[in-house]
């Protein structure tokens, strides 16, 4: 498992991480997610009960609290990071070429940006930022 990831690009090959690193990054996203999302909870049942939260007004008005913005957008980053390695780590036990390895990993981190960038659209379209 301590193989290096890396990128090709124009024939230069540019070393990126090793898989133990990249596992402690997994790790490390497991934990603190785990824990942000049990905040995010802890916030819903400490604020009001659980139908008024999905009330269109309340969503909102929570959408435009600063601090609940970072934590969703903290649950958003690290759920994400979590989730597109774990299924890239699938994804390279099904093949093992350096081909595969480098495309499967591009496209899960491209996937990951995208859904982070689409989530994050929301909090700004809701802030009347952009992006009508």
């Amino acid at each position: 498992m301590e193989h290096l990831c890396s990128l090709g690009a124009n024939n230069k090959k540019m070393t990126m991480l090793r898989e133990s690193q990249i596992m402690k990054i997994h790790y490390i996203t497991g934990v603190a997610a785990i824990f942000v999302v049990a905040v995010h909870i802890m916030m819903r049942i400490a604020i009001m009960p659980y139908g008024m939260s999905l009330e269109y007004e309340n969503v909102i008005a929570n959408y435009q609290n600063i601090p609940y913005i970072v934590l969703l957008e903290s649950i958003l980053v690290l759920v994400s990071i979590h989730g597109f390695n774990g299924l890239r780590v699938i994804l390279l036990e099904l093949r093992q070429s350096k081909k595969w390895e480098d495309g499967v990993t591009v496209l899960t981190i491209a996937a990951m940006i995208a859904l982070i960038a689409y989530g994050t659209r929301t909090i700004i379209i809701v802030n009347g930022l952009g992006f009508e």
